[in-house]
């Protein structure tokens, strides 16, 4: 029987949840994900999960903080000045924020607290640092 390997894209549905059962995401209602395995286009827990399955396959599987988005890092917490945030922008407790670096580079924040003078932005993916269980059911191996 066909199994998924390395380099091989794949249809999947997926339901992630954390650990006390909430569910974060799902394709449930919507069209499967599709990916190459390999291409770090899925966190690589995920992955890892899928190699050797077959089509019509379902697995439930846990996977780590190290495995899905990381651990959660203080140093990507920063406090900044109210000042600084563009004047058409007004910070709440869980909007995010496209912010950019000198170099250009932008990322994503998540405002954390709203002070009188300073706002908190948060860097760290939602994820980081849980724990992820995920229910994948194999549609389909479309090949390499």
């Amino acid at each position: 029987m066909l199994q998924a390997r390395p380099g091989d894209t794949v249809k999947v549905h997926f339901t992630g949840k954390l650990e006390s059962g909430e569910v974060f995401d799902t394709t449930d209602e919507r069209d499967p994900i599709e990916f190459k395995i390999g291409s770090s286009q899925v966190i690589p827990g995920f992955e890892q999960a899928v190699l050797g399955m077959s089509p019509g396959d379902k697995k439930t599987t846990k996977i780590s903080s190290k495995r899905a988005y990381g651990p959660y890092r203080k140093e990507l917490v920063v406090d900044v000045d109210k000042d600084k945030i563009v004047d058409n922008v007004k910070p709440e407790v869980g909007a995010r924020l496209q912010v950019e670096q000198p170099d250009g580079q932008k990322f994503v924040v998540i405002v954390t607290s709203v002070e009188d003078k300073k706002v908190t932005l948060d860097a760290n993916h939602p994820l980081a640092g849980k724990d992820l269980t995920f229910d994948i059911h194999l549609l389909e191996i479309i090949g390499k």
